[in-house]
């Protein structure tokens, strides 16, 4: 049975969802604060998370920031906001999906089904391959000629975005967002001191750089 982390703080909609969810045939717990969230999420598997964006003592955006520099799991944000700002930090920040109060909950229920299929289908999902080097996304290790390289978080992460998208060059500003933040406003310059570690562990150069542009690995190695 797939588990469902509902992370929503007021009552009745925390029911509704409940409540759909598992009629739907899933698992689910409920925390109604971010620090319940993050507790949960540290102390227990889960397959999905529905997160509300306007939570006590830490807000969905801090919340999803957290999860997102230890795991992919998907993540549909729930919020009363629908400005495009919002949307376009939430996807800065790696989320699934974007579902606007009030919501459908037979649309709601869909898009689960359909991230939930893809993710499980998806072998590329949890285990990403390239030249000799190897990136398991459930474990957060790295292998490079099956020896385990010591990486941060935000070098596991640079190296899992590279390697997700084979080719697709990244700007520097698109990096910041996806892995920094969306508010950020520190010097781009950090994007390519973390490239340099991660060059240095790697002990070659499987990162391009497309000079005035960004960085990349390069489609046709894959």
């Amino acid at each position: 049975m797939k588990q469902i982390l509902i992370i929503e703080d007021e009552l009745d909609i925390q029911e509704l969802l409940r409540t759909y969810l598992e009629d739907a045939g899933y698992g689910t717990t409920v925390a109604g604060d971010g620090v319940a969230a993050l507790s949960l999420f540290h102390a227990r598997p889960f397959d999905l998370i529905l997160l509300d964006l306007m939570l006590p003592k830490i807000d969905g955006f801090g919340v999803c920031e957290v999860i997102r520099q230890q795991s992919q799991i998907p993540i549909i944000m729930l919020t009363a906001l629908d400005s495009e700002d919002q949307q376009l930090k939430g996807f800065g920040m790696d989320i699934d999906d974007y579902v606007t109060k009030p919501f459908s909950i037979p649309v709601l229920l869909e898009k689960v089904r359909v991230i939930l299929r893809r993710r499980g289908s998806a072998d590329e999902e949890r285990c990403l391959r390239y030249r000799d080097l190897s990136l398991n996304l459930d474990t957060r290790e790295a292998l490079l000629e099956g020896h385990p390289l010591d990486l941060t978080a935000r070098e596991f992460e640079l190296l899992h975005t590279f390697l997700a998208a084979p080719g697709r060059v990244f700007t520097r500003e698109i990096l910041l967002a996806k892995l920094w933040g969306y508010d950020f406003y520190g010097d781009e310059r950090v994007v390519d001191s973390h490239i340099k570690n991660l060059r240095h562990k790697l002990e070659r150069d499987y990162i391009e750089t497309i000079r005035g542009v960004g960085y990349r690995a390069a489609k046709e190695d894959f």
